[in-house]
């Protein structure tokens, strides 16, 4: 399986990990960063959002989450090294996302943020993006349904009660994929496939 051929150190690092807060599995979220340009995120990341920037999909978050119930946040991490930020280079559109990301979901995960953001890393390089959304330069216009097809067909194993795909003012915004606790296979997700778009259409809007 392709998801999962995480490096020795990560693997030791996870199974090594302190208590954590109980939770059931990860939500790993990619951005379309066009999309959360579009709806209100130029404000929110003007860097990310500037013209020639270029970001297609970004690194939102590895969220740890509950099968039922509320999920775990905000469990007293603390300071993240400039080594395990060097991590996150390539994979979150900036630190400052990174530093929250870590402090109100990766805390509750029992990683320290250098194994965390490890994980965060293996998982961006293992999932693959369809031809489809790597570099459009005009908008598409498509269905979540066939997004999830696509992602489906791109990722060996990945099936469609394992992730959704979510929209905002009839544009894509981010897909999400639900991996289990030992990042060695995806995860079946009600509670978060079941909140896939339902729109009949959606725009993937262009890069910037």
């Amino acid at each position: 399986m392709r998801l999962l051929l995480a490096a020795a150190a990560l693997v030791a690092a996870i199974s090594g990990a302190r208590a954590a807060d109980s939770f059931d599995y990860y939500v790993f979220t990619l951005s379309w960063s066009p999309g959360f340009c579009e709806t209100g995120g130029a404000a929110k990341q003007p860097a990310q959002c500037a013209p020639g920037a270029g970001e297609g999909f970004v690194v939102h978050g590895l969220w740890p989450d509950s099968a039922y119930g509320p999920n775990p946040e905000d469990c007293g991490g603390g300071y993240v090294s400039g080594a395990a930020l060097e991590l996150t280079k390539g994979v979150y559109p900036d630190e400052g996302l990174a530093r929250y990301e870590y402090r109100k979901h990766g805390s509750c995960s029992g990683l320290d943020p250098q194994a965390y953001f490890a994980a965060v890393k293996t998982l961006r390089d293992a999932i693959f993006v369809p031809d489809l959304l790597k570099a459009p330069h005009d908008a598409v216009k498509t269905s979540p349904a066939a997004l999830t097809e696509a992602f489906v067909a791109a990722n060996p194993n990945l099936k469609a009660d394992n992730m959704a795909v979510t929209c905002r003012d009839g544009e894509l915004i981010d897909v999400r994929i639900c991996v289990a606790k030992g990042l060695t296979a995806f995860a079946q997700c009600p509670k978060v496939s079941g909140h896939t778009c339902h729109a009949a259409s959606i725009t993937v809007a262009p890069l910037r």
